[in-house]
């Protein structure tokens, strides 16, 4: 097509949780999806945690070489509810502004399913 260019997608921001989900196939998919950002040279922007699904995937995207950048609201580093970050950590103030950074640096998104929660809309908000 005459004056469309194809973009690059460098940077994906992953919505996971920072736990396991219900099914254990979630864990299976978060690692795959890992595994196919680090060998497609995409670098990572996700939630920040080292636990659950978002330990699974930046685990491996680091393991593959890729950057990672870890966004978290200060209320969960000061009570420490997502572990240690893998790769860069940007700490700020609220979820909202969380969301906004995340949408600043990231080409697209990717949600996984997982959410732990009875009722919990975590990804969807």
């Amino acid at each position: 097509m005459e004056g469309s260019s194809i973009r690059t997608l460098e940077k994906i921001c992953v919505l996971c949780g920072a736990n396991y989900g219900k099914d254990e196939s979630f864990v299976k998919v978060a690692h795959r999806l890992g595994e196919v950002l680090g060998k497609r040279g995409i670098n990572l922007i996700f939630g920040g945690g080292s636990i659950g699904l978002m330990g699974c995937v930046s685990t491996v995207v680091v393991v593959h070489g890729r950057r990672v950048l870890g966004i978290i609201p200060s209320a969960f580093t000061e009570k420490n509810l997502i572990g240690k970050t893998c790769g860069k950590k940007l700490k700020v103030a609220t979820m909202h502004e969380r969301l906004l950074k995340m949408m600043e640096f990231s080409d697209a998104f990717i949600a996984l399913p997982g959410n732990a929660s009875p009722g919990g809309f975590g990804t969807l908000k």
